[in-house]
């Protein structure tokens, strides 16, 4: 009974070229006989090879698709054959066996640092004209006693005498596949091409100490809750006294007692008695640019607003500034005293007010509702 290949790799039978390809790789890696000598692996590794030749070779395919046998038929490669089907060539077989390529060379002890970040409270006049503020920031620094060396003073690092600075150790293994060569990182030196026989006191050997240093930071007019600053080459510094990665300052916007932001602009409410919207009135407001008085005209009406052109936050790109919305909020009292009903009366009846007949008109449409009607026709 014909081999099903299909089942060998795990694949479905009308799985495309590509899946079929990452199945074996995948299969490849894990019973290569480098990787697991076991007598029974290299039988197992020899059966996916034969169904990855076979699985790759459209003609091949056919034929076990029609539930022939195409190795033994055609005399290929067999169980243990590398045909043109199975690896292309020596790098197929290395990609497939042990992944990439690995990186020639020693490794650098030195590497750029880690970025940081740090929060920063603004009040709402720090943020809309701009401010400088100091900051502590705890982060690694360049360790003062090896200069980022890692070996403690008057002594030095040295070539590694395993892999004699190279970085890497190779190994010649004998299979079924002939000769392979593998290469791997040396244990010695972690692939460094250096040790460090005497490590810094100070550092342990990694060049950089942790420490609390101050900062000034200038703070634009306009940033707003969530802005982050950029401070570049203020962050970590990097092992080996790499290159300092960058700070992030982010911004958070407290919250204002009167004002509410929104974008550029700050609205507020101001509330007033009935008798004040209907006469008019003067109310001071202590704005960001100091007292001012907000003119509230006689016959005012709750929800209207009062906008203040040029008194809000200023632009972050750009000139100018936003404005200050007051909104006004009329009370109506609720419980009146003789005398007070009585007034009341008095000036309901000179205005021919005492029955009023109200004034009745539709409902307020919403955006969709009104769009709706549009297409309509209505």
């Amino acid at each position: 009974m014909a081999t099903d290949y299909y089942a060998v790799l795990g694949v479905r039978r009308d799985a495309s070229q590509d899946e079929i390809k990452k199945a074996f790789r995948r299969l490849a890696r894990e019973l290569h006989p480098d990787v697991n000598p076991d007598p029974k692996t290299q039988e197992r590794f020899k059966e996916i090879n034969a169904a990855y030749e076979v699985l790759s070779d459209p003609q091949k395919k056919q034929v076990h698709d029609l539930g022939g046998d195409p190795l033994s038929s055609s005399g290929g490669g067999g169980a243990g054959g590398f045909g043109a089907g199975g690896f292309g060539n020596f790098s197929d077989i290395m990609d497939a066996f042990f992944g990439q390529a690995s990186q020639r060379g020693p490794r650098s002890r030195t590497r750029r640092g880690q970025d940081a970040m740090i929060r920063l409270d603004l009040e709402l006049d720090e943020a809309a004209f701009g401010t400088t503020k100091d900051i502590q920031v705890d982060t690694a620094v360049v360790c003062n006693t090896c200069s980022g060396e890692g070996a403690a003073p008057g002594t030095s690092a040295q070539t590694c005498d395993m892999c004699r600075g190279r970085g890497e150790v190779s190994q010649v293994t004998r299979s079924f596949l002939g000769q392979v060569m593998t290469s791997r990182p040396c244990p010695q030196c972690q692939g460094f091409g250096t040790v460090v026989p005497t490590p810094c006191p100070e550092c342990a050997g990694d060049g950089r100490v942790r420490s609390r240093r101050s900062l000034t930071v200038k703070i634009p007019a306009g940033v707003e809750n969530g802005t982050r600053i950029q401070l570049a080459g203020e962050g970590e510094v990097g092992p080996g006294g790499g290159p300092a990665g960058d700070l992030y300052v982010e911004i958070h916007e407290l919250s204002h007692p009167t004002f509410q932001r929104r974008g550029d602009d700050l609205h507020c409410t101001v509330t007033i008695p009935m008798t004040a919207a209907a006469l008019g009135t003067k109310c001071p407001l202590e704005t960001l640019d100091g007292l001012e008085e907000i003119d509230i005209r006689p016959g005012t009406g709750s929800g209207q607003s009062i906008p203040l052109h040029g008194r809000g936050v200023t632009h972050l790109r750009g000139g100018g500034r936003g404005d200050l919305i007051v909104h006004v909020e009329v009370t109506t009292p609720g419980k009146l005293d003789a005398a007070q009903e009585d007034l009341l009366r008095q000036l309901a009846k000179l205005r021919g007010e005492e029955r009023p007949m109200g004034q009745f008109a539709p409902g307020q449409q919403g955006l969709f509702s009104r769009l709706k009607d549009a297409f309509n026709g209505r």
